[in-house]
């Protein structure tokens, strides 16, 4: 049983008979008061988003999950379609509200890692940092070089990043996907 003091970033747990996944956590404590937890966190099937204030007498039941590889083929309207890497007859589809924010970093064959409750596919992890082409930004100055600015482009998946000026169209640089921050230049157009 989780207290509701393991309410962490990523934590899982079943509440009602639904999984949840903490989104944010705030222990606070006031004067003469209990201390609480304020949490910001999400249903796992319909990706429903709660801002709930959890008390000490609260407990909840972790979830166990397995965690299976599959590889992403495809996006038809609201869903999005997995496939299992040993088996490629076997494809298993999310909803687009299930996936939330992760959606922009989807590209066609990039594996991530999926969390299965039963056999039921709930969620999915995406890789920390992917190598993505730059499709669109605007040219770099010559001689602008030895300033810190950023300017906004767009890879491949359709989202935008910061970039320095030097990276132009065509460039593979490598993204942080929880951050949706620029990394480094893999390779130069």
């Amino acid at each position: 049983m989780l207290s509701y003091t393991d309410l962490k970033k990523g934590v899982l747990f079943l509440k009602d008979g639904e999984v949840f996944e903490v989104l944010e956590a705030n222990f606070s404590r006031m004067q003469q008061r209990k201390a609480v937890v304020q949490a910001k966190i999400r249903k796992i099937i319909s990706g429903k988003i709660l801002d709930i204030t959890f008390q000490p007498s609260d407990s909840f039941e972790e979830v166990e999950l397995e965690r299976r590889p599959m590889t992403f083929l495809y996006q038809h309207r609201a869903e999005y379609v997995f496939t299992d890497p040993k088996n490629k007859g076997n494809r298993l589809t999310l909803k687009e509200e299930t996936i939330g924010d992760k959606k922009i970093w989807l590209k066609p064959n990039i594996e991530v890692i999926c969390l299965f409750y039963g056999e039921k596919m709930l969620t999915l992890t995406l890789p920390i940092k992917m190598d993505l082409k730059i499709t669109e930004t605007a040219p770099g100055v010559q001689g602008d070089r030895a300033t810190a600015g950023t300017k906004a482009a767009t890879v491949e998946t359709g989202a935008v990043i910061q970039v320095p000026p030097f990276i132009n169209e065509g460039d593979i640089v490598r993204v942080n996907t929880e951050s949706g921050t620029y990394v480094e230049r893999m390779e130069k157009a």
